[in-house]
């Protein structure tokens, strides 16, 4: 404001800016502003040199969550909460039955959660909601047994195909179709296996689904 002048403490004395602020500079005298009186400040507040409070003076900004795990202050700072970790592991205990296979959406299930920080897996669907915009991991491996069919299994994001993996080989007792892919995700997202051909009949145990935030954007 014109007519007044920004100073700050420095060292225990109050030092009057240079002409050109530096980031450390303006974030020094915007805390000292910020700090309620009888705070004491030790330590020089300079480029280099951190800001070290004594006592229990506690700066308190007003904030509040959003719906994809963020916080805001009123400074415009965003801050992740612990609420944006976000992971899952599903595996397959049993081999499949007849039943099952009547499945029209052709939905690979998973009867096992061995990891789901956040609950955004749900085992009865077997379909994964994201939480959050953000960059995803997933990677899965279906195994099937005594089977001369080839299988082909897709990882299905909001109902359309994004990867896909095969197994086809005859002389083999035991193959597993296995892929893994990173893919950007809106808040809302759904991603879940799909057989697309053959059938997984007497096999499937020992099939794995998994998948976690990689960051939030």
């Amino acid at each position: 404001m014109p007519g007044r002048r920004l100073w700050w403490r420095r060292r225990g004395a109050l030092v009057e800016p240079p002409n050109r602020y530096s980031c450390a500079a303006v974030a020094a005298a915007l805390l000292l502003f910020l700090l309620p009186a009888g705070c004491p400040v030790v330590g020089a507040l300079n480029d280099t040199e951190p800001i070290v409070l004594e006592g229990k003076c506690l700066v308190v900004c007003d904030s509040s969550p959003s719906a994809d795990g963020a916080i805001t202050s009123s400074l415009g700072i965003s801050v992740r909460s612990g609420s944006a970790k976000v992971a899952f592991s599903a595996t397959r205990s049993t081999n499949h039955e007849p039943s099952e296979m009547s499945n029209r959406t052709m939905t690979i299930y998973f009867d096992q959660v061995l990891v789901n920080i956040g609950n955004h897996f749900d085992l009865a669907s077997s379909i994964f909601v994201a939480p959050r915009k953000g960059i995803y991991s997933f990677s899965f491996h279906v195994v099937k047994v005594y089977n001369r069919q080839t299988i082909q299994v897709s990882l299905m994001q909001n109902g359309y195909p994004v990867i896909s993996a095969f197994a086809g080989d005859q002389d083999v007792t035991r193959e597993a179709a296995s892929n893994g892919v990173l893919l950007l995700m809106e808040r809302e997202d759904k991603v879940h296996l799909k057989l697309e051909r053959g059938n997984l009949m007497g096999g499937w145990k020992y099939s794995t689904f998994s998948g976690f935030l990689v960051f939030p954007l």
